[in-house]
């Protein structure tokens, strides 16, 4: 988690919601959840002194993965589903994205039939299967350089 916060937040989100999930390993009493929350807060704020961000993105509290599901807000909400082909070059450009990446194992059937349902649509990276870690960096890079303003600077 540190290390995708970090990752994310040199490329730009504006928010992290860590979520629990039915594959989801990690299981944090409130005191914990704190002291992460802080600690993630913190990974982002250095994280923007090292990009030279001024807007701080927000690390939301964790919660069930249907709860964000039923409250996200976004132009564009999409699902790391590795069994898709949708190409992303085909939808129009949002003003803003919501992105949904599953825990070490990926989201249960149930719990991508639950996105879908919620608006959300698939998209996959090729043919690759990413970490945890590794895939909103990929996904955000490739957002980025499409509809962002890293796409501007090349």
């Amino acid at each position: 988690m540190d290390y995708a916060i970090q990752k994310a937040t040199e490329l730009g989100m504006a928010g992290m919601t860590p979520l629990f999930s039915e594959r989801c390993e990690v299981k944090l009493n409130s005191e914990r959840q704190d002291k992460r929350l802080r600690h993630w807060q913190q990974i982002a704020i250095s994280a923007c002194e090292q990009s030279l961000r001024c807007d701080i993105p927000a690390i939301q509290s964790p919660q069930t993965l249907s709860d964000w599901i039923s409250t996200v807000e976004a132009d564009l909400k999409l699902v790391l589903h590795h069994h898709t082909e949708q190409p992303l070059e085909t939808l129009e450009a949002p003003g803003s994205v919501a992105l949904l990446v599953g825990p070490e194992g990926g989201l249960s059937e149930a719990e991508v039939e639950q996105a879908l349902a919620a608006g959300f649509k698939p998209v996959a990276f090729g043919p690759r299967v990413f970490r945890t870690e590794t895939a909103p960096v990929a996904a955000l890079s490739v957002l980025q350089f499409l509809w962002g303003d890293l796409g501007n600077k090349f």
